[in-house]
């Protein structure tokens, strides 16, 4: 009697993968939503941001037994059950800096609730920390979580991983996919992008929202990737739920956060100019054509640290006189510093919003916003001494004196920084549910990164009769945070809107159009399959999003900024939108 082992069962066809979560902090009945909403076979979460990374260091400073994400362990009191019943695997990164504490927390919490599954972990993200920083972490890719799945897991936790490798690990697992199946590697990186903000892909945020009905904005589902062999995908959500999946929302994803045509990952670099979306019916787009290469010999470290200390004053100016008003208060707050004895702040910064209107009908709609922003290595610098300064005007400065909150002690900020780091230095471990210690091998093949040509541009739009008209009426736009850098996609709808702004978006319109840009290093990126456009603004959000150098430290709306912007259309492209006429 022959009792060898039959050959394994070919894995199904598509490997549905679900997201719920976008960020530390994202809905929390999301997970259950997901499970409850219609098929899946695994379900991710990412829960780790450059700011979360800070948050959980100084989480872990007073409870060296934490440093990940609580929120997850509540979210699976009632999900784990319910993962186990519908068989759906369940993987994120909410281990932050610890996720062996997390995957033993989650074995105590199904032992608790009786629920048989097997819990495993990635580790090896943690980096020696250099003198003065507070977190050192760097970017895995997504062999470990194979590895975890392909040994029996049932739920995968792990620490700071690249987004997309929370995909990339489960469809690598199921389709026996190598190192060296580089345009499926690819394709799944691409798709893991796309899921990697949650409900960003299926409306949310997104620059024509006012195409929709506003009911099915109001609360939209997460987003799924319907993961085929050859790396291609489907990115659409349950049946029923709400939200939007088409071609706009999903470029939109598609662009945030990247920059150039080659987007580096541990797994592969994925060539997003070779990325093709097609139309797969309602609430389905299909993602193909991806090509991949092998990833760098390096991978992204992350590293937070404390910059220093920091406090705000917001003056509220009131009906007539904004400009003198805020002459006058900013003269005071100076003398009053200098006549304490106090030194100023290293840093001073004031901001004027003129949020006012003339001839308002509220109090609130004529008054403007002036914005004190201060900051130094000292805490006394920005403490008592300015909160002092500031509040001691309140009789003697300009007419209507008063502010949005009272001004505090001052707190500290954080700054990230990103550095490389060679993959060889990095270990990269897979800790399988019986314990075993499994080390990943790096990419045997790897390639620098380098820019690649820009491609050629369309045949320009024939010239004819312009209004001035803002971009947006034209063009969509999503933009993002890259440590200090922004990036700004800007994408058009059709061949027609894509030949002129092609031409018309140059980095020097771009400059003209925001001029907070004007001295900064600005890089265009030419996407023609996705009739796009990214650029790369350096040094806009300064240390980045925890030093908050700025009024919209992650740049969450430059892109919307930009599209607010006037600039001479073609008059035929407006009318093919029935654009109505705009004035200021």
């Amino acid at each position: 009697m022959n009792t060898a082992p039959g050959p394994s069962p070919a894995p199904a066809p598509v490997l549905r993968i679900g997201n719920a979560s976008g960020f530390y902090g994202d809905r929390f009945d999301a997970l259950r939503e997901m499970l409850t909403g219609g098929p899946l076979d695994v379900l991710t979460g990412d829960y780790l941001a450059e700011l979360t990374m800070l948050i959980l260091g100084r989480s872990r400073l007073k409870d060296p037994q934490k440093g990940y994400a609580t929120t997850f362990l509540r979210q699976l009191e009632e999900g784990l059950g319910l993962a186990h019943e519908r068989g759906v695997k369940i993987v994120a990164n909410a281990g932050g800096l610890n996720p062996a504490g997390l995957a033993d927390a989650v074995r105590q919490l199904a032992d608790k609730a009786g629920v048989p599954v097997t819990v495993a972990h990635v580790e090896g993200d943690s980096l020696p920390v250099p003198d003065g920083f507070l977190t050192a972490n760097a970017y895995l890719g997504g062999s470990g979580i194979a590895a975890c799945l392909r040994a029996g897991a049932d739920v995968v936790v792990t620490g700071r991983v690249t987004d997309a490798a929370l995909v990339t690990g489960p469809a690598a697992a199921h389709f026996g996919w190598g190192p060296d199946d580089l345009d499926a590697l690819a394709g799944a990186v691409v798709a893991g992008h796309v899921l990697e903000c949650g409900t960003q892909a299926t409306g949310g945020n997104h620059a024509f929202f006012g195409d929709h009905d506003p009911a099915r904005l109001r609360r939209p589902g997460f987003p799924l990737a319907e993961i085929h062999a050859d790396g291609s995908s489907v990115i659409t959500k349950h049946d029923g739920t709400g939200g939007v999946v088409d071609h706009s929302t999903v470029t939109a994803q598609l662009l945030y956060e990247t920059g150039g045509a080659r987007y580096a990952g541990p797994d592969a670099t994925a060539r997003l100019d070779t990325v093709r979306l097609t139309p797969d019916g309602p609430d389905r787009v299909r993602i193909h054509g991806v090509r991949g290469e092998a990833p760098p010999p390096t991978l992204k470290a992350g590293l937070t640290r404390l910059g220093g200390w920091r406090n705000e004053v917001v003056f509220v100016l009131t009906g007539l006189d904004i400009e003198a008003k805020a002459a006058l208060v900013k003269d005071q707050f100076a003398d009053a510093l200098e006549r304490g004895g106090s030194r100023p702040p290293a840093e001073v910064r004031w901001e004027l919003s003129r949020t006012d209107h003339a001839d308002a009908d509220t109090e609130e709609r004529a008054s403007a916003l002036l914005r004190l922003v201060v900051r130094d290595q000292d805490a006394d610098a920005v403490g008592r001494s300015v909160s002092g300064a500031a509040i001691e005007l309140a009789l003697g400065s300009y007419p209507g004196f008063h502010v949005t909150a009272p001004p505090g002690k001052g707190a500290p900020y954080g700054v990230f920084e990103a550095r490389p780091v060679p993959v060889a230095e990095v270990e990269h471990i897979a800790v399988l549910p019986d314990g075993t210690r499994e080390v990943m091998k790096p990419a045997a093949r790897t390639q620098e990164l380098a820019e690649v040509e820009e491609p050629p541009l369309p045949a320009p739009y024939p010239s004819g009769p312009t209004r001035r008209a803002p971009l947006g009426l034209i063009a969509g736009a999503r933009s993002g945070d890259k440590g200090g850098d922004a990036n700004v996609g800007v994408w058009v709808r059709d061949d027609d809107a894509w030949r002129w702004l092609a031409h018309e978006l140059s980095v020097e319109r771009f400059k003209e159009l925001l001029p907070e840009t004007a001295d900064l290093p600005v890089v265009r990126h030419v996407l023609p399959n996705l009739r796009a456009l990214n650029f790369t603004v350096h040094g806009l959000l300064g240390e980045g999003v925890a030093a908050q150098a700025r009024f919209d430290p992650q740049a969450k709306a430059v892109g919307e900024w930009l599209r607010s912007r006037w600039l001479p259309i073609p008059v035929a492209l407006l009318e093919a939108i029935d654009a109505p006429e705009v004035t200021v």
